[in-house]
């Protein structure tokens, strides 16, 4: 999907036209966030969004990989496989599945942490307690009732922020904001803009940490790209960041071509960036995403570069606090119960 321009307009008169029908979908979505969830048994930490297409959760999610794996954890992420048409519940292997069977991320991810695909998250978590997961990492599936979360940090850039503050399909958001910050246990804002600051200030006024964190170019990738003009492309929730990211590591970006999130390429449309790089002597170059998509797409090229990225957070001590906290609290709660 491409998001519509008019959901970053302030005063948008199709914005106000599809008003009422964002507030009825609101209105169901957080009567349904307000249900209470399965739980799972061990703890759940949900990485997620309050709005439709990309902010970072992905990095996020591998970021907390890397953490957890830190304080003696077995993670295993939860994912619904968007995009894929496999139902699940499977684990995810990178030999054997495409982004056409589970998802571009699930794929892109597995290559880190165990993934488990399920369009029933309930059937997710037991095949991921099957594989020895102490702790459930849900990328995405901050609004979904059915399983209940010990803590969710959701995830937003900073420059984009959250558009007009509209539900969908009047706005980006997927339920009304009072709603989500109800349920937020942090967030995470991602880069050096100032467009969510608003909900920062929010979050903080509930009590609430709000941590900064920012994606690290990979110095590898920059070193395979230095002195090499190049075309990029991205099917991301947001092409333009992944642009500036390339430019401001002193990549020569000389020609871009975005593509809706999730796009899945043809044959046709690869041959055809293949086609425009040959001819001005341009490196092709995309997202580590993208390029799990790529994999099995009959004729695409071997010379297209992933550009790879790390989200590095600006006071890691303060989320492995975090962590930690919600970790303990879970395993008491769940021990007191018994």
């Amino acid at each position: 999907m491409r998001e519509p321009a008019f959901w970053y307009r302030p005063r948008s008169p199709t914005s106000h036209l599809l008003s009422p029908l964002g507030m009825l979908y609101g209105a169901i979505t957080a009567r349904r966030m307000a249900r209470k969830g399965f739980d799972a048994g061990i703890p759940v930490l949900c990485v997620g969004n309050y709005h439709v297409g990309g902010a970072g959760k992905t990095p996020t999610v591998l970021a907390l990989t890397r953490l957890l794996r830190e304080l003696g954890e077995t993670p295993v992420v939860l994912s619904r496989g968007y995009g894929g048409r496999l139902n699940g519940p499977v684990m995810v292997d990178r030999e054997r599945h495409t982004a056409s069977d589970i998802g571009d991320e699930p794929l892109m991810m597995a290559r880190d942490v165990p993934v488990a695909v399920a369009r029933d998250r309930l059937d997710g978590v037991a095949l991921a307690k099957s594989q020895g997961a102490t702790v459930i990492l849900m990328d995405d599936g901050f609004q979904n009732p059915h399983l209940a979360k010990d803590a969710s940090l959701i995830v937003i850039d900073s420059e984009r922020g959250l558009g007009n503050g509209k539900v969908f399909p009047a706005g980006p958001l997927r339920a009304p904001l009072g709603a989500q910050l109800a349920r937020t246990d942090a967030l995470v804002l991602i880069g050096d803009g100032h467009g969510a600051d608003d909900v920062a200030a929010k979050i903080s006024a509930r009590g609430k940490p709000v941590l900064r964190a920012r994606l690290k170019p990979d110095a590898a990738s920059v070193a395979r790209l230095s002195g090499k003009p190049v075309l990029a492309f991205a099917g991301i929730g947001d092409p333009e960041r992944f642009f500036r990211t390339l430019r401001a590591s002193g990549i020569e970006v000389v020609r871009t071509r975005p593509f809706a999130d999730h796009h899945m390429f043809s044959p046709a449309e690869i041959a055809a960036l293949a086609a425009d790089a040959r001819r001005e002597q341009l490196t092709l170059v995309t997202t580590e995403k993208d390029l799990a998509r790529l994999r099995g797409i009959e004729g695409a090229p071997d010379g297209i570069v992933p550009f790879a990225v790390q989200l590095e957070f600006d006071e890691p001590e303060k989320l492995r606090q975090l962590i930690g906290d919600h970790l303990y609290k879970s395993r008491e709660r769940r021990f007191s119960a018994r």
